[in-house]
């Protein structure tokens, strides 16, 4: 089997050639599919959803392939393009993913409640209190705490500085442990 870094590098190869794009396209699904479901699947937290979104967000890289400029890894560009596509997904279901008011337990409930959600009750009210967070900071802790991403691997993807995120990160935090804290956990 290929190591990563050598699949890697070839599809960057290939992606420089207009006779191996395609190739390149199918390596990536191949390779980043499942890495990127599960990044996708802790913003949307519904499988199907997540898929919906996996294919959405390898549509958008198809179509913008020759936008690829090799300054970053492909997964770089790939997490880039799957987290504003999960973005503009909850943006666009707000609604659904409501969590004010006396819905409050209403996404923990619709999680516990999902055949593929493996958690407990407790993970279930920690993303339901994620879900409440604003774009950066729900990105930001999302990334940092379930993905164990370091703060440099998140200003490359999200284009900011490192600092800008840790102070997203605190903030996000203290706002998760005081929803916490409202729902007695």
């Amino acid at each position: 089997m290929i190591k990563k870094t050598t699949q890697e590098e070839q599809i960057r190869r290939w992606l420089s050639s207009e006779k191996h794009k395609q190739q390149a396209f199918e390596m990536m699904v191949k390779l980043y599919s499942q890495q990127l479901y599960w990044k996708i699947r802790h913003f949307v937290l519904d499988h199907e959803d997540a898929n919906d979104v996996l294919q959405n967000t390898f549509l958008k890289a198809w179509n913008n392939i020759d936008s690829f400029q090799g300054n970053s890894k492909v997964i770089t560009w790939l997490y880039s393009i799957a987290i504003n596509e999960s973005l503009d997904f909850l943006r666009r279901n707000k609604n659904v993913f409501a969590t004010d008011g006396a819905d409050d337990l209403n996404l923990a409930n619709q999680l516990m409640a999902d055949e593929y959600f493996d958690g407990d009750e407790a993970h279930a009210l920690l993303l339901e209190a994620v879900a409440t967070l604003p774009d950066v900071q729900r990105t930001v802790f999302t990334l940092h705490y379930f993905d164990n991403m370091k703060y440099s691997e998140i200003a490359e993807i999200l284009h900011t500085t490192e600092g800008s995120l840790k102070a997203s990160h605190h903030i996000a935090v203290r706002k998760i442990m005081e929803y916490l804290h409202r729902h007695h956990i």
